[in-house]
């Protein structure tokens, strides 16, 4: 498309000047010329030609002169739009005032129209710039519109409904909470009942941030969970995932897990934990003790990897606290960690109810970093023997 250029002004031989000099661009189509004599016939050819995009004013003109037009063309707001001034040598006082109000650049009269085409040259540079810069600034609008449904697909695939099996609610309680770091996160939690007395549960976090943490974490909760309601062991579930994701990895991305399956009758847990976070058993006497350090490494990063199941006994009132590094890793304004020591002083207080023990993590962590910018997602699931 042509660039348009408005030249207003009340000589008229300046027309006939604009258009022979520049003939050879206005033929190639790079130019194209419309013309006004006065402020207010510029004001009604801007309506008319909407697309010009640079405007050669003459500052002494009838009617409305040339700084009351700059005034009304900075009212439109247009970043793109580019005013070049023109008045005699001798009104510098004038040109000055443009040029303080706004004006791209000035020519003097008579026109050097050498030196002219080289300021149009330049201002066109410039509007191509912005343009540039406001087609970005609409690629980017629309991702982020993009992202905040994504980020909203994203909880809602995750379980929302507490208690979420109400026919155990005598048996079990369950609390979970995923707060992400950007628009979409790669932490994720999942249960699911397996048969009538057995629940499946896990917490992952996959590496990484952003768009591409996301898109694996969907991968992996849907192979984990799809494989878990089959019913085998954590280990087996695990082994079967990690040969599916490694195989076909991008990016050398992975995904650390807890999963467990609790038989609600008994309260005999199984779990496999791969490359995870230890998490805490908080006894119904109040003592709260870690478990073990994963030996399994994450799930993902190396194929053929042989996982193990372990055991652990949940009595009645005993709780199962799992969490992702974003809680024990979340920094303050001094850099310095939650811990672990700050979230088993806030497990060591006394709970009824898991989303409770849920809530006091994040309001603890949200205390502590005060203000500081989130680094990384934050995930926490708590299950507990009725």
């Amino acid at each position: 498309m042509p660039i348009k250029i408005l030249s207003v002004d009340d000589e008229m031989d300046l027309e006939l000047l604009l258009t022979q000099y520049f003939r050879r661009k206005i033929r190639k189509g790079e130019y194209e010329f419309v013309f006004a004599h006065n402020g207010l016939e510029a004001l009604t050819m801007m309506v008319k030609h909407p697309d010009i995009e640079i405007i050669l004013s003459d500052i002494n003109m009838p009617e409305m002169d040339g700084l009351t037009l700059l005034a009304k063309i900075n009212e439109m707001r247009n970043p793109a739009l580019r005013v070049i001034m023109v008045s005699a040598y001798g009104d510098m006082g004038n040109i000055r005032q443009a040029m303080n109000n706004g004006a791209f650049d000035f020519a003097t009269k008579p026109i050097d129209l050498d030196d002219l085409s080289v300021t149009i040259e330049k201002a066109i540079a410039q509007i191509n710039y912005v343009h540039e810069m406001q087609k970005e600034h609409t690629q980017l609008e629309s991702l982020k519109g993009d992202l905040a449904v994504a980020g909203e697909i994203q909880q809602a695939i995750l379980p929302r409904i507490f208690p979420p099996f109400p026919d155990k609610a005598d048996k079990l309680d369950i609390a979970a909470s995923m707060t992400p770091a950007k628009d979409v996160g790669g932490d994720f939690y999942d249960f699911f009942r397996i048969d009538d007395d057995r629940i499946g549960f896990l917490i992952a976090d996959v590496s990484g941030k952003g768009v591409p943490a996301a898109i694996f974490m969907a991968v992996s909760r849907t192979l984990i969970r799809a494989t878990g309601i089959r019913g085998g062991s954590p280990a087996e579930c695990i082994s079967y995932s990690n040969k599916l994701l490694s195989d076909e990895s991008v990016d050398c991305m992975f995904v650390t897990v807890f999963y467990g399956i609790m038989n609600v009758t008994t309260g005999e847990v199984t779990y496999c934990n791969a490359g995870h976070n230890p998490p805490y058993i908080i006894k119904g006497t109040g003592e709260v003790k870690a478990l073990e350090m994963s030996k399994d490494p994450m799930v993902g990063a190396i194929s053929g990897i042989d996982y193990h199941d372990c055991q652990l006994q949940l009595d009645k009132g005993d709780a199962l606290v799992m969490f992702t590094d974003g809680v024990t890793e979340a920094m303050n304004t001094a850099n310095e960690e939650f811990g672990e020591a700050r979230l088993e002083a806030t497990l060591s207080k006394t709970f009824s109810k898991c989303q409770d023990m849920v809530e006091a993590i994040k309001t603890d962590v949200a205390g502590f970093v005060d203000g500081a910018e989130q680094s990384d997602d934050i995930t926490v699931l708590a299950l507990k023997r009725l």
